[in-house]
């Protein structure tokens, strides 16, 4: 958490940071990723096989160089296979021999589905890259059937049906998928079988018990909005409730475990963009405060364990200039840079409700990987990404801001009248080994701020210096040329540090 003093124009800034004062773990799943068949993300991003650059390729046909980077992140859970895409996906259609696989009109970006990618491939790449799978369930043109026969198929260990099925597809153990969510914004009028509040919220109860009366190990994502709305209320507070019969008469477990809600930002002007993701900061304290109160209200036994907030789509997202029937490939500035670094910080600043978050998506689109024939590019925004999920461990730490106010208007138009926007956005952080880390975002487009930082003190040892910065807020790494990267050096701690107008910089000491 980090507290914030507005200091008029022109007077110095000021950061404290307190690292013995640990406030809230960080759960290692805010750095999760979202794998969608969409544009390019699946059928060119993790599966290429008609690349003819052979050695980008393994076994499989699974692009080397991406599974590369996702390990180089240690991502540690990637939701699949949608997103907007799941509302007509079938999992029947993409299991068993791909010559078999039926070709279907894909309806959520105007495409068509081969099918050659499915469960069983996924759950390959998932094993490769070392991260562990979240699934997302049909819950519009799907059934309950059919969602209990995926669950049997990827976890069960039964002599039954689906779970020999999948034995029949070369699959003897099952894959013991945890993570599973109850449809994915079935509150949107683009949605196949959009839904009222009242609808989504009776089925996604009655799901949520057939689910874990099949499978009582697994955790289930409640579908929610933005964290803002009625829709989040309502569905709380219908399907926050003790069902003793459906979890066999335990007081310590709970039907629904995570409330999932997605926000993305952007703006055309550099700064409004770059802090345009503190609107999620507010959405998740609006939706803890939600969930607090549907516990509440429905009498949730204390010994339950707080539902924890799902932030499963997030990023960085102007569908006007990268559409998404056309595959939603974003050319990142550095602007946009900023803005993940800040939509970072929020969640460490908030990590004692975000149970897990997932930018969306982790190649090609709307992302900050980009592959082409030859190669990788790393766009601007893949470098804070590096920076949190290398060093940003442990515990968030108590960390104070006294700084000038951003006056100028918001994206969202609401954001400026929640609370005041300093030009410096903090996070900071100390992992099990004593490290620190503190990131600090400077918006400003033309002025450094420069400080003691109080708390840092590393005796004779020297704090890592990692800058993120460009000489323009457009600059950009699309086209293969890295304008926009991470600078490393050593400081010593003395005296007062420069952080650099419109920039990142992340420190790094050990206590």
């Amino acid at each position: 958490m980090t507290t914030f003093t507005a200091l008029p124009a022109g007077s110095p800034a000021t950061i404290a940071v307190h690292p013995t004062r640990k406030l809230s773990p960080i759960n290692p799943n805010i750095y999760s990723g979202f794998t969608e068949h969409m544009g390019r993300c699946i059928y060119g991003g993790l599966y290429d096989p008609s690349n003819p650059n052979a050695h980008l390729l393994d076994s499989h046909g699974f692009r080397k160089d991406v599974i590369e980077a996702m390990q180089e992140l240690k991502v540690p859970v990637v939701r699949y296979p949608g997103g907007n895409f799941v509302a007509t996906y079938h999992w029947l259609d993409g299991v068993g021999p791909r010559e078999k696989r039926p070709r279907r009109p894909e309806l959520a970006w105007a495409g068509v589905e081969s099918n050659e990618i499915g469960t069983d491939e996924f759950m390959e790449w998932c094993e490769v890259v070392g991260t562990e799978p979240y699934l997302a369930l049909n819950f519009g043109t799907g059934t309950l059937d059919e969602a209990l026969a995926w669950l049997e198929y990827c976890n069960s260990l039964s002599d039954t049906y689906y779970a020999n099925l999948r034995r029949q597809h070369g699959h003897d153990k099952p894959y013991n998928v945890k993570y599973w969510a109850l449809g994915n914004e079935c509150w949107g009028s683009w949605q196949v079988e959009q839904m009222t509040k009242e609808a989504y919220a009776s089925k996604a109860y009655r799901w949520a018990k057939a689910l874990k009366l099949l499978d009582p190990t697994i955790q289930l994502i409640l579908c929610g909005q933005d964290g803002t709305s009625s829709w989040d209320f309502h569905t709380l507070s219908t399907c926050l409730r003790p069902d003793v019969h459906a979890l066999g008469g335990s007081a310590t477990s709970s039907l629904i475990d995570m409330h999932s809600i997605h926000m993305y930002t952007a703006a055309s002007d550099p700064v409004k963009n770059a802090i345009a993701p503190r609107a999620a900061e507010r959405a998740i304290e609006i939706c803890a405060g939600l969930i607090d109160l549907a516990r509440i209200e429905n009498g949730v036994l204390p010994s339950v364990p707080r539902q924890m907030i799902c932030f499963d789509e997030w990023n960085v997202w102007d569908p006007s200039r990268a559409v998404g029937s056309e595959g939603a490939e974003e050319k990142y500035t550095l602007s946009d840079a900023l803005a993940v670094a800040i939509w970072l910080n929020v969640f460490i600043r908030q990590s004692k409700y975000v149970g897990m978050a997932n930018i969306a998506q982790s190649v090609n689109v709307i992302s900050p990987l980009m592959t082409t024939e030859t190669g990788l590019i790393k766009q601007t925004t893949w470098w804070p990404l590096l920076l949190f999920c290398k060093y940003m461990k442990g515990w968030t730490v108590a960390t104070h801001v006294g700084c000038g106010v951003y006056e100028g208007a918001t994206e969202p138009a609401w954001l400026k009248g929640v609370g005041e926007v300093g030009w410096l956005d903090v996070s900071a952080a100390v992992d099990g080994e004593g490290w620190v880390c503190m990131c600090v975002v400077n918006a400003h487009l033309s002025e450094a701020q420069e400080m003691e930082v109080e708390g840092l003190s590393v005796g004779d040892g020297q704090v890592e210096v990692y800058e993120i910065g460009g000489k323009a807020w457009d600059e950009s790494n699309a086209d293969g040329t890295q304008r926009v990267g991470i600078e490393e050096r050593k400081w010593d701690a003395k005296g007062k540090f420069k952080f650099p107008a419109f920039s990142i910089t992340m420190l790094r000491w050990k206590i």
